[in-house]
């Protein structure tokens, strides 16, 4: 199993992948004290978990392409975890244990949950899109390539990086997403 620790304030904040995990069922390995599916319809194809300091707190399904946990599924600001999962970036307020927002920020899946401090700036690194969000989970912008973002993703000090899956380098502007 795919895990991300983070520390914070409160001490430890886990990340972990739950492909098998069943919404509402009493036979899942692991039992969280929330449940929120993001998705109405259908299975969601990425369920990752959150612990804190090792207790099950809260569990997340989305819809798009799977996601797996890694080193940018999540962050952590001012008590609020910021988690990729599926084609949504979701806000946690891990003091009140309480589901903030949920965005959907990719038309397939988001790959990861950036921060530059220096520019207060929330990036998502999408299959398809690279957007930028803010705290309140408004999307400020989004912006695309000619094919998949799959080859690279770099926060530079003036630019954001993306490279396609040609090998094509993509250099947005933090505060508008158009090209530089």
């Amino acid at each position: 199993m795919r895990t991300l620790v983070l520390t914070c304030d409160l001490d430890k904040v886990k990340i972990v992948d739950e492909p098998t995990y069943t919404f509402g069922s009493v036979d899942n390995a692991r039992c969280y004290r929330y449940e929120i599916p993001l998705v109405s319809d259908e299975r969601p194809t990425s369920i990752h978990g959150v612990l804190l300091n090792d207790e099950p707190i809260v569990v997340f399904g989305a819809g798009g392409g799977c996601s797996a946990v890694h080193e940018h599924s999540g962050l952590v600001l001012d008590s609020k975890l910021y988690l990729a999962v599926g084609d949504r970036i979701v806000c946690f307020i891990l003091l009140e244990q309480c589901l903030a927002w949920s965005l959907k920020v990719d038309s397939a899946t988001c790959f990861g949950i950036y921060y530059n401090p220096g520019r207060h700036a929330l990036l998502s690194h999408g299959e398809l899109e690279i957007a930028r969000i803010d705290e309140a989970g408004e999307l400020l912008w989004s912006s695309s390539g000619a094919d998949i973002f799959s080859e690279g993703f770099r926060l530079e000090d003036e630019y954001i990086s993306a490279v396609d899956f040609d090998g094509r380098e993509y250099c947005f502007s933090y505060e508008t997403g158009s090209l530089i």
